[in-house]
């Protein structure tokens, strides 16, 4: 059975490549959260124990306005073999038309190669809540009972 969205729980994603062997993200599974987001470089690019280096996707993301895309680390990657983002989450603006890159890093004492066309992190498309902020006079109290 096919899903069904309305323009209140969808949006679309623009996705320009900027070389041939560049892969548009895809999901795992009908249900997946998240789309998986692919290495696009030349040649496998080494990371040595604890480097951190920016791998090129060949993508331009086409965020819809009032959207962010975040990019979040591949947990198995993470668990299994130690290599994840360098930051707790990579968030690119609907205003940012450049070339996507990911900043991994790898946490062991191995080298690890990442290859061509290689699942290496999460995207995620996340609508804006539009906040006011404003400046209160009075110190917020407790909402809830905590220790």
């Amino acid at each position: 059975m096919e899903k069904e969205y309305d323009t209140l729980y969808s949006a679309k994603l623009g996705c320009y490549k900027l070389k041939e062997n560049a892969k548009l993200p895809t999901k795992g599974s009908e249900d997946a959260a998240c789309y998986d987001l692919y290495s696009c470089s030349d040649e496998p690019i080494l990371l040595e124990p604890r480097e951190r280096v920016l791998i090129p996707t060949g993508l331009i993301l086409d965020i819809p306005r009032g959207f962010s895309a975040r990019i979040h680390t591949r947990s198995g990657m993470a668990a299994k073999k130690g290599i994840g983002l360098s930051v707790s989450q990579g968030i690119i603006d609907s205003d940012y038309v450049e070339e996507v890159f990911v900043p991994m890093v790898n946490n062991t004492e191995k080298y690890f190669h990442i290859h061509p066309g290689d699942r290496i992190a999460q995207l995620e498309l996340v609508r804006e809540i539009v906040t006011d902020v404003y400046e209160t006079e009075e110190r917020p109290e407790q909402k809830t009972d905590r220790d």
